[in-house]
């Protein structure tokens, strides 16, 4: 109780809010620039389980905002890094780190075994496939991208409907389809922010508990944008697409075989 005493005395989290979020289980695509800070609020929010899939390790240029990685940890794979950091923080937390890649063959299996999903990745192959399994698995999926100064925050709930009746959108409604490669520069190419990772994470950690506890308004049909060079916060509105290829009239998305490589 003292633990999580500023949450119990939240009346919109209180006792039965923190006992779903002990009861929780949470998928987390991703130990770098969102998942860390992500990682952080999550175990200090008391998550009972979390699972975490990453098949990188720790480098030197990673802790400029990967926070839950130390210079210790530099060379160790980052969801050992990760475990190590979830067991200092609360050991209440049940931790389960898988040292590989999300993909088609893989990944309907981890997202159905857990209650929400955060996909924290730095491709667009990977945010799209994470997004189909959620959404042929009917499972809630928190996903963000961050940019040099810029990145934008989403909740994707497709399997549900929205309150006018029709369906909630799919990352496909919002972003039909990936940029072309070679387009959108890498990370180590074009630079980042590192505490704006920290708010990005921050922000993925606070819908995933909302999602869980259920206070409030989240961001399903909504993009949060935030602009780090001029401290802006805008949120666009968008719906479900009649003509997207996963959720809608005519669908052709059933499975994950587009996936595979």
């Amino acid at each position: 109780m003292e633990r999580y005493a500023r949450h119990l005395v939240l009346s919109e989290i209180g006792g039965p809010g923190q006992q779903k979020l002990k009861k929780a289980s949470m998928l987390v695509v991703g130990a770098g620039g969102l998942g860390a800070p992500a990682l952080l609020y999550l175990a200090a929010a008391g998550v009972g389980r979390l699972v975490v899939i990453d098949d990188d390790t720790v480098s030197l240029s990673n802790l400029q905002r990967q926070v839950i990685h130390t210079t210790a940890a530099i060379g160790q794979p980052k969801t050992e890094s990760a475990g190590a950091f979830v067991a200092a923080l609360n050991p209440h937390v049940a931790f389960e780190g898988i040292n590989a890649r999300i993909t088609a063959d893989n990944a309907l299996e981890l997202v159905s075994g857990v209650d929400v999903v955060i996909d924290g990745s730095d491709n667009f192959s990977t945010r799209y496939l994470v997004s189909d399994a959620c959404a042929l698995a009917g499972i809630p999926l928190v996903t963000a991208a961050l940019g040099r100064f810029d990145a934008t925050v989403t909740t994707l709930r497709p399997h549900e409907k929205a309150a006018n009746g029709t369906p909630n959108p799919t990352y496909r409604c919002l972003f039909p389809e990936p940029p072309p490669a070679g387009t959108v520069p890498t990370c180590a190419e074009a630079g980042i922010l590192g505490a704006l990772a920290g708010i990005a994470g921050s922000l993925v950690a606070l819908e995933a508990i909302r999602a869980v506890t259920g206070f409030g308004d989240g961001l399903v049909g909504r993009l949060l944008m935030i602009d780090a060079k001029s401290m802006r916060f805008e949120t666009l509105a968008y719906g479900w697409d009649p003509d997207n290829p996963l959720t809608g009239t005519h669908p052709t998305i059933k499975d994950l075989s587009r996936h595979q490589r």
